[in-house]
């Protein structure tokens, strides 16, 4: 048994990285990014505000099957004046179907007096009740006290009294928060230090945002003066600035001498080789750009140019880098030569059940082609299902099941025959097939739809293993401006099974890139499945 301390992850995302600037989650999103949180393995994924918004309320009533993760809803505690019973926001979050509720709470007596107009004990009270009520319906309590640590600098005696009601009602957590990102290191560490002299710090957690830039500083601080749980959002997500980014608390807790060889968390080595891909999947589910310079898990983190650095990282990596970069699925980039990337390639290989050796011809063929596909706008950890389909191809020949010859969108904006605009896509699309041609039209709501209809009309032999592929999602990304503009194409495919696989186009035209995307994802779900040529 481990005799290291137990750290707890509580991820915020889904809540607080809705509050971003251009961050919009649908259903499928919030889905898709719980199922990635659970298996990175944070202890809490929190939903969002059960009855505020119907995505929230939708996604909280879905079954689940996490691995390890509890599910929070997010809400008040109840109004101050009204009884459990009659306060009707409330009683909706204890009927939520979530394993707990982080219920936000004030803890500035200026808060209390200006904004609730209320007696600071009838605030202490609703704490109490709140807590009470959440644990006698089997949910566990978790108390956010709101902008703890400007309250505390005014009243320390009323902030103390807000994390003591919800500790001795039964609390599992009372988060410090600092709401408005304005603490600083060292008052953060002082005051988490004098909380735990009155609240055990394996019951206190910290809750950072990122309006001085300090916010993961101010998390390990907490964490040093006795705090054991953290709060965050993956990339730093949320409103104004961000929250404290769980991209560099995570590695930092895992990795760094002065917490790794202290702590531990639910994330193992294996899984924290996963965090990069993890960071890269929610940008993409977002269609922004990843943060280049991000620590850990960004594209230049690891990377340096030809010069001094080069020869010193060459002869021992340590010089220059901090942890190793494929402790974070990461890859050390030497931009001018090709001596970077093998691992990663084998690794991916590995994954796909290819395998090879790290100095076979084509491996490095593989590496090379790579490289120059990224150079023109590709990006494989994006797509991965676009990286079997050329690692088959190249190291193990893989079939080509059938040959596009060309393919015509044409698009029509007319009056129907209710007098209404409508805008129609037709494609048509010639191919083919075991030496047979064939000619297959589909019509839809835009080209790259009506072409996914048309190439999937009629595969032939192959039709069986197609016939219930769907596109489910389709991103855009402009990577360079002006009138050569060079677009990539991001396409997700589901199959009845819920499989989901990416695939990936680049091109100066837009409707070749989506066409591109699609063929791959044709093709690898025809490798998957086993087709024969």
């Amino acid at each position: 048994m481990s005799d290291k301390e137990r750290l707890y992850l509580y991820d915020t995302t889904l809540r607080d990285g809705a509050q971003t600037l251009g961050v919009d989650f649908s259903l499928e999103d919030k889905i898709r990014i719980a199922r990635l949180l659970d298996e990175l393995g944070v202890d809490y994924i929190e939903g969002g505000y059960p009855g505020a918004n119907p995505t929230d309320t939708q996604f909280m009533g879905k079954p689940r099957h996490f691995r390890c993760a509890r599910l929070m809803g997010f809400g008040m505690i109840k109004r101050a004046g009204r009884s459990v019973e009659e306060d009707a926001g409330f009683k909706k979050l204890l009927e939520a179907s979530v394993d707990g509720l982080c219920l936000v709470a004030k803890a500035w007596d200026y808060h209390v007096r200006v904004a609730l107009n209320i007696e600071n004990q009838e605030n202490v009270d609703a704490i109490k009740a709140s807590v009470l009520a959440t644990g006698n319906v089997g949910k566990e309590a978790m108390i956010d006290l709101e902008h703890f640590f400007d309250g505390y600098r005014d009243n320390a005696q009323f902030a103390l009294d807000c994390a003591r009601a919800a500790y001795d009602n039964g609390a599992r957590w009372i988060v410090l928060c600092d709401t408005n990102g304005g603490a600083l290191p060292d008052e953060v560490g002082r005051m988490v230090e004098e909380v735990c002299a009155h609240v055990p710090g394996d019951h206190l957690g910290v809750h950072c945002h990122n309006d001085t830039g300090n916010a993961v500083a101010n998390s390990l601080a907490a964490v040093r003066a006795g705090a054991r749980m953290v709060q965050g959002t993956m990339n730093g997500l949320g409103e104004r600035c961000g929250n404290a980014n769980l991209t560099t608390l995570i590695p930092t807790l895992l990795l760094k001498p002065g917490f790794g060889a202290r702590f531990e968390t639910r994330i193992t080595a294996e899984k924290l080789r996963t965090l990069r891909r993890v960071s890269r999947a929610l940008d993409d589910i977002l269609n922004i750009a990843p943060d280049r310079r991000a620590p850990y898990v960004g594209e230049s983190a690891f990377a340096s140019k030809a010069g001094i650095h080069v020869s010193a990282i060459m002869k021992e990596p340590r010089t220059y880098e901090h942890v190793p970069p494929e402790a974070v699925g990461n890859q050390r980039r030497i931009l001018v030569s090709n001596q970077a990337g093998v691992s990663n390639i084998m690794s991916e290989l590995k994954r796909i059940g290819i395998g090879a050796k790290k100095d076979d011809h084509g491996v490095r063929a593989l590496l090379a082609e790579v490289k120059e596909r990224e150079d023109a706008g590709y990006s494989y950890e994006a797509a991965p299902a676009s990286f079997e389909v050329l690692a088959r191809r190249r190291l193990r020949n893989a079939p080509t099941f059938f040959h596009v010859e060309n393919y015509r969108v044409m698009v029509e904006r007319r009056h129907d025959a209710l007098g209404q605009l409508v805008t129609i896509s037709d494609a048509i699309v010639k191919l083919t097939i075991d030496g047979e041609k064939r000619i297959n039209a589909g019509e839809g709501n835009g080209p790259v739809h009506a072409l996914d209809m048309a190439l999937r009309r009629d595969l032939g032999r192959y039709q069986e293993y197609i016939g219930d592929v769907q596109l489910v999602d389709y991103k855009v990304r402009i990577l360079t401006g002006g009138t050569e503009a060079v677009t990539r194409v991001l396409v997700e495919s589901m199959d009845r099974d819920k499989n989901r696989w990416v695939t990936i186009g680049v091109s100066a035209n837009i409707v070749d890139a989506s066409f591109d995307a699609i063929i791959d994802s044709i093709n690898y779900k025809l490798l998957r499945d086993g087709a024969k040529a």
